[in-house]
């Protein structure tokens, strides 16, 4: 009788926390369990139930992380604790930070010193946030100091960090300063290629290549060949590709070449350069061909469809 009614004293209690009635029964419970076991009819001393808590968002978050996420956090956590006690000159600060604010002393210290010491390359327009100070110091250097230099410089920050109508008028502002200098030159043509200026690009290149035919390595060369095909100028594209693949095999020119030589009727020679390109690719390094997988997938399209 007595077990029965304790049993049925459990279950109420877990599906009506709240009523007296299971008040009243939680008490013959815990009086059960401190060994006093009250008689039929008897009054039962009344205990407090504590509150049932509820866990909420950040609860649960961390119950997330910490079960799913250890068996990652803790290799992580290695890492940069072994990366802090080799490379960081302020290594003690950094281990008291990652091994006291755990988890985000580590992913404090990940992006704020690991990050920027590494060769990792984020994409270009991440470079506006993350070198915005760099930014300030060479605008700031440009507009005090003056020299076509510094406008050079800022340009090709800004270049890197995707602001190109910026950096247009930065390298513009080098060439108010020197109109012949190459690196201004070069660099205001080819952000007026992406700006869909070819005119003005076209001029500027040709004034490069007047001076040095090699310059940038051959980059200056491809860009008038594209700049002339972005103008329609084919005869002129297609003799310019040609005279730069005798010396730079960019699979790029290549394959611009043979879609020139399609247009003008001439499949066969399309399918030599586009098969040129291929073996080019195979024999280069491991790590160029990889880099060169786009061009090559592109060219064997292009090639079914001759």
């Amino acid at each position: 009788m007595h077990f029965s009614l304790r049993y049925e004293t459990i279950i109420l209690t877990v599906r009506r926390p709240n009523t007296k009635d299971s008040l009243r029964m939680s008490s013959t419970l815990i009086a059960f369990i401190n060994g006093f076991e009250p008689k039929d009819g008897a009054p039962v001393p009344e205990y407090p139930v504590p509150p049932i808590y509820e866990p909420g968002f950040i609860d649960m978050f961390w119950f997330y992380i910490v079960s799913w996420g250890s068996w990652l956090y803790l290799p992580f956590l290695l890492w940069m604790l072994i990366y802090c006690l080799k490379y960081d000159p302020d290594r003690y600060i950094w281990l008291f930070v990652m091994l006291l604010l755990q988890p985000i002393g580590a992913i404090l210290y990940f992006f704020v010193r690991w990050l920027p010491s590494s060769n990792v390359q984020f994409p270009t327009f991440t470079h506006r946030w993350t070198k915005s100070r760099e930014l300030r110091q060479l605008e700031t250097a440009a507009l005090q100091i003056g020299n076509a230099h510094q406008f050079i410089q800022y340009g090709e920050a800004l270049r890197k960090a995707g602001m190109t109508e910026k950096a247009h008028e930065a390298f513009q502002g080098a060439l108010n300063k020197d109109d012949s200098n190459l690196a201004a030159l070069w660099g205001a043509a080819s952000m007026e290629y992406q700006l869909g200026k070819f005119a003005d690009a076209k001029e500027k290149l040709q004034k490069v290549l007047e001076a040095d035919p090699t310059y940038k390595f051959g980059d200056v060369s491809l860009l008038y060949g594209k700049t002339l095909a972005a103008l329609n100028e084919n005869e002129a594209a297609q003799t310019q590709l040609e005279k730069h693949i005798q010396k730079w095999r960019h699979p790029e020119a290549m394959f611009l070449l043979a879609k020139l030589c399609q247009q003008a009727g001439d499949k066969e020679e399309a399918q030599n350069h586009l098969r040129g390109m291929i073996v080019d690719i195979d024999s280069s390094p491991k790590a160029i061909a990889r880099k060169n997988l786009f061009w090559k997938s592109r060219a064997k399209k292009a090639l079914r469809t001759l």
